[in-house]
């Protein structure tokens, strides 16, 4: 994708962040990161679709960005874990919408335990096969399309546990760090056309964390070391991902792009 011109939008900055006329899908897109995710697509003209496993959140999800942006967004429900369901939400994309430009592989989940020995074989596949198997699948029949019909981007969003791994996260970080390696893979595979790119997240203020955030003295001991010493605010997320979503990072692939308060 090269740069576009202003796109009748005003600006410079505008025009290189225009998704007008593109389709973003973003998995785990009805709450968290991922639902700021989506409004930001949609605010910048892109036609969405909010994917998670509970098909009325999704809706709901829909419904606002429609009402807001009036760009159409399309609501699905799939198990992202589930290889066999993936072939299906490519062909609903393409069949309603005819294309598939930028897919965010967003959803993911660190199951609570007390100690490793409580972490059982389903619960560790369990781990394994959302945040890893599924956006592996979901993003090679995307980017097999996106290289047939000329280009796209795929963002994968990981953690920074992957690089930093606690006792409490170990099977996320190494599920997580998976993906940063797939990321860089993936991005040789598709080029020169698709770019595949790590958007890896730091602590935010969102569902995933709310019993963190339950605790100041946690969480303020937590952030302590961090350059920026405070938790995110999931509106926060948004500028990176659209680079990584938009022509302003046409020459960014294989990359990762921390935002993370400037975790030590």
């Amino acid at each position: 994708m090269g740069h576009r011109a202003h796109a009748g939008r005003g600006g410079y900055a505008d025009g290189l962040f225009d998704l007008s006329g593109r389709v973003v899908v973003v998995t785990g897109g009805s709450r968290g990161l991922g639902r700021e995710m989506a409004f930001g697509a949609a605010r910048c003209g892109a036609d969405v679709v909010i994917v998670s496993r509970t098909y009325e959140a999704c809706l709901t999800t829909a419904r606002e960005i429609e009402k807001e942006t009036g760009r159409a967004a399309l609501p699905y429900a799939v198990h992202m874990g589930r290889w066999d369901q993936l072939p299906g939400l490519v062909d609903a994309v393409h069949e309603r919408f005819g294309r598939l430009d930028v897919l965010v592989n967003n959803a993911g989940m660190s199951p609570v335990y007390e100690d490793l020995g409580e972490v059982t074989e389903k619960m560790f596949d369990a781990v394994v096969a959302l945040n890893l198997k599924g956006p592996f699948r979901l993003s090679v029949l995307t980017g097999q399309r996106m290289a047939a019909a000329g280009g796209g981007a795929i963002v994968n969003v990981s953690s920074t546990g992957s690089l930093r791994p606690r006792a409490p996260i170990v099977p996320y970080a190494a599920a997580k760090a998976g993906l940063n390696a797939m990321t860089e893979g993936l991005a040789h595979a598709f080029g020169p056309t698709v770019r595949v790119n790590t958007l890896m997240c730091g602590p935010f203020a969102t569902w995933a964390t709310r019993r963190w955030q339950d605790d100041p003295e946690a969480l303020a001991a937590g952030v302590r070391d961090h350059a920026l010493q405070r938790i995110g605010d999931p509106r926060e997320v948004v500028g990176a991902a659209l680079y990584l979503m938009s022509d302003a990072a046409s020459y960014t692939t294989g990359a990762m792009l921390r935002v993370d308060g400037g975790m030590p």
